[in-house]
């Protein structure tokens, strides 16, 4: 059930004035983007480089990068560590707080990672430290997603919340695009000069990126929901003991939205890249193709999140949910033509469409299960938990089974079972966009 409307929302009573709002959307997306951006160089260089250099020469390339998405997911393990520890920090202290450490711990380990010795170097103790720092990763991830969601929605018209919320996800997409480009200007070296040492660079310059999110979300207010349920007395010792207690099937509701979600996106976006070298699309198609569907992307989910204010988030969710099934196989097909246009077409119209329609209606939409009190621990929990079968265990389990059938319909196939469990998990649950949401407290009905 879904938090009752004891208390007025604070963004409808009192709402923000335009300027201070975009102020808080701009700072927040740019603080999204740098961290997603130290996020997403470990996912590409994992496609490209990790499977040679951090783990034993003499292994097929499939089976170096099956080693490398196997580091990949181990961080999506520890991610709903993060979602507690950090929606404990961001219910109880505060979403500026929670904020501001996970990127101190996400910038630290993505700038170590760049100095790692290989295995040639020290032997199994290179793969061994890259464990560890993607272990780090995954913690201050877990913690990140919804606290930079909740800084927005939190502070937005409720009629609107759709809208705004999805601005949140265009620091993801930015921090891909960041770290695409990042790699490609890499790639600009000579071959052997990029598997020896170029491949690091994307990783120091995190340092500088780093430093300027850390600026950033220093100087963000605090959401006004927050603080709002403080003077109202509503904060508890334990959010996730109260959530577990209070939300249960919300929980369970948040991580079958992810599925979908989360999973499609890896596919698309991490195995594609694997999947091209296997058929022989050159690196450089790829990555554009990628950053193209997520320049593309960042403009729909903003018009897929004002589409959920008027429609509705169940409508929405659904059209990315069943698009993915839809393009499960001709996905696969398009990159099989090895012709740019095509490539580029499936890697846009996946992102775009399919995931595009159900990441920018997800912020607003998990948001309004949960009342304020417990949102971020609510949120973080359904988010993470979700993030290890889904978006870590995806583009491991398709490279493996690339490579037992030497076949894309298994991948496709996957796909499919992904989007039917959300479309199962929409028919489980009733419209949220005109419930109080953001900024409410109360109990489940």
């Amino acid at each position: 059930m879904y938090p009752t409307d004891t208390v007025q929302s604070p963004s409808a009573a009192r709402p923000l004035a335009d300027r201070q709002l975009r102020r808080i959307v701009i700072a927040s997306v740019a603080g999204n983007a740098m961290e997603w951006y130290d996020f997403f160089v470990y996912g590409t260089a994992a496609a490209l480089v990790f499977g040679h250099v951090f783990f034993p020469p003499g292994a097929s390339p499939l089976a170096g990068s099956l080693a490398a998405f196997a580091a990949f997911a181990l961080g999506f393990v520890a991610r709903p560590l993060g979602g507690i520890v950090f929606g404990h920090v961001g219910d109880r202290y505060g979403r500026k707080a929670s904020l501001v450490w996970t990127l101190l711990i996400m910038g630290a380990s993505t700038f170590a990672i760049g100095l790692l010795p290989t295995y040639a170097q020290v032997g199994v103790w290179a793969p061994a430290a890259l464990v560890v720092l993607r272990l780090l990763q995954g913690i201050a991830s877990g913690g990140e997603w919804g606290g930079g969601v909740l800084m927005i929605s939190e502070n937005a018209p409720p009629e609107q919340r759709g809208y705004y919320a999805a601005w949140s996800q265009l620091g993801v997409g930015g921090g891909f695009v960041l770290s695409s480009a990042a790699f490609l200007a890499a790639q600009a070296l000579p071959d052997d000069a990029f598997r020896a040492w170029g491949w690091r660079l994307p990783f120091l310059a995190s340092i500088a990126i780093f430093a300027i999110g850390i600026y950033i979300r220093r100087h963000l207010p605090e959401s006004r929901d927050f603080e709002q349920a403080g003077k109202r007395g509503a904060h508890t010792h334990l959010p996730i003991v109260e959530c577990l207690r209070r939300h249960p099937k919300e929980i369970l509701l948040a991580m079958g939205l992810r599925v979908a979600e989360n999973g499609g996106a890896y596919i698309f976006l991490a195995f594609s890249l694997v999947y091209g070298k296997y058929v022989g699309i050159p690196n450089g198609v790829m990555l554009t193709g990628v950053m193209i569907a997520m320049i593309v992307e960042m403009g729909a989910m903003l018009a897929w999140g004002r589409l959920s204010d008027r429609i509705g988030r169940k409508p929405v969710y659904l059209i990315g949910a069943l698009s993915l099934v839809a393009c499960a196989f001709p996905f696969f097909w398009l990159l099989d033509t090895r012709a740019t246009p095509l490539v580029w077409l499936a890697l846009t119209v996946g992102t775009a469409v399919s995931h595009g329609a159900m990441i920018g209606t997800l912020p607003a939409l998990v948001g309004e299960l949960f009342s304020t009190e417990v949102r971020y621990s609510g949120v973080a929990l359904g988010h993470e938990v979700a993030s290890i079968f889904a978006g870590g265990m995806s583009p491991l389990i398709a490279t493996a089974l690339l490579a037992h059938y030497h076949a894309s319909w298994p991948v496709s196939l996957f796909l499919i079972a992904l989007g039917l469990v959300t479309v199962a998990t929409l028919c489980a649950m009733r419209e949220t966009r005109a419930a109080p949401g953001a900024g409410t407290r109360g109990d489940t009905a």
